[in-house]
Order: structure tokens, then sequence, then C-alpha cells
């Protein structure tokens, strides 16, 4: 990589497995009828990925993935029967990493999209890092903002002792890579827009949209989800900025987008 080339690298690490309704609540697909009451929704492939981008500014790391101890982890939430797990050896974050020949401490700037399990799982890898650790301050307050183990798939654990730098704004973390406030799916949630100079520009939506079914036109609201309004208005930001920049949106969890994606060992720049 020369020493102004941005580098960016999506890596899949791993999937679960899910009722289709969590994602995408489109009754034609998942609500019974009078004809077929008892139709139940599909199960789907839920692919997670996390984005690796080096910068001449540094190592930027867009979110962490699935625990290898996810079912131990996830017990006490009562949900490991909604979402269970599946991965290949070469698929953990931390096998990801060693494949990109990159270690926790090569990474300058860790960006939570916000803090759910499989987006935050492996933050807890970077405790005692001089990694700048960011996500929205919304997302803050509302993870911190309970007791005990876990709320839902907020588990503290997975992040509970990094020393969080907030934003509340749109914000260029670094040049050419700005953080976009996204909320609706959680508090905070962002997503992430990225200007390559020979790809162009890319935005990760995270899970402030799922699906390419999500984004339509038109917009189809998840089973999942915060806020149904601040939701709806992120998604036509993001519709808005693709338009204006003629960028590649990069859903959060869709499977037959990730056939088609780009992803480690090769790489965008």
């Amino acid at each position: 990589m020369s020493s102004g080339e941005i580098k960016l690298t999506v890596m899949p690490v791993g999937k679960f497995e899910a009722s289709l309704s969590w994602l995408l609540f489109d009754p034609a697909r998942v609500v019974g009828t009078r004809q077929e009451p008892h139709r139940a929704a599909p199960w789907v492939d839920v692919p997670v990925h996390s984005v690796l981008i080096q910068h001449p500014e540094g190592n930027l790391l867009w979110d962490t993935g699935l625990p290898r101890d996810w079912e131990t982890k996830w017990a006490p939430t009562g949900l490991t029967d909604y979402w269970p797990v599946v991965a290949e050896e070469q698929e953990w974050f931390d096998s990801r990493l060693r494949q990109a020949g990159v270690e926790t401490g090569d990474i300058d700037f860790l960006v939570f999209s916000h803090l759910h399990w499989d987006h935050a799982g492996n933050g807890w890898m970077f405790n005692g890092t001089d990694a700048k650790v960011v996500c929205s301050q919304a997302e803050y307050e509302g993870a911190f903002g309970f007791e005990g183990y876990c709320d839902g798939p907020f588990i503290r654990s997975d992040y509970g002792e990094l020393p969080f730098e907030t934003v509340q704004e749109d914000t260029e973390i670094l040049p050419g890579v700005t953080l976009l406030q996204t909320p609706g799916h959680t508090w905070g949630t962002m997503s992430l827009q990225v200007d390559l100079p020979d790809t162009g520009t890319m935005i990760f939506t995270s899970d402030a949209i799922f699906l390419g079914d999500n984004f339509g036109p038109p917009a189809v609201t998840p089973g999942i989800v915060h806020d149904s309004q601040k939701w709806l208005s992120s998604v036509e930001k993001i519709r808005g900025i693709a338009e204006r920049t003629d960028a590649t949106v990069i859903f959060g969890h869709d499977a037959e987008q990730a056939k088609r994606m780009r992803s480690a060992p090769d790489y965008y720049t």
C-alpha cells in the first residue's frame, strides 16, 4: 500500500440464523393469513462483517463481530435459540485479524456502529490498548444506562471497560472517512461513509438498514427497531447521501449482497 492510499477490507466474521421477521416486517412474507394461519416466517442466514480501513493517518476498525463464546455469553439473555451463530474457524474475528496481518495493538481507531452483541462482541479484546474508541453519545448513554449483566442484546462485558469518546453529529474521523448519525435501530446507531479514490463512495449502514429489502423504496421496517420514526428518517438520510455521492450502499446483514461483495483478502481502494 502506498503512503497516500486508503485500503478498505470487508471482513466476514461469521453469521447467525434467525427468523426473517426480526429483519423485515413485510406481511406478505412473515405474517400468517386466514388461509395459512400457522405460516411461519422463513429462517434466513444473517451474515456479519467488520471493516478494516488502513489509512495514511491510522488504522480504523469498524465493529468487532460475533464472539467465539456466544452460547455461554448470550445464555443469560434467554435469546440463544432465536439467533444461533454459525462460523468456521477462519471466520472468527480474531482469525480475520491474523489473516489481515493486524493485531489489536495496531488499531488506532475502534468505532462501533452500535453496541449490540453482534457488533461489539469482541470489544473486550481492546481493553488496555491505545485505540481511540468511539460510539455515538446517544448509544453510550443507552448502553451504559442499565444495571446488571445485560439489556437484551447489550452485554456490558463486551464493551464496559473501554474508554469511550463520543460523537453527537456527523463527524469526519479521518480524511475521507465520516461517521453518520443514523439512529432508530438503537438509540445511537451510526453508519460509515468512506470516500475512496478508485471505488468511489461506500456507505456501510450497519443495522440502520439490515437488508436491501428494508431500503426499498419504499422503506420497509424491520422487526427490531427502537424508534420507527427515527429509523425511517435515517433510511432517507442514507438514501439522500447515496444519491448525491453515487455511493455503493452496503447493508448490515444482507446475505445476497454479501455473496457479491469483495471481501478479505481482497480489498477496495
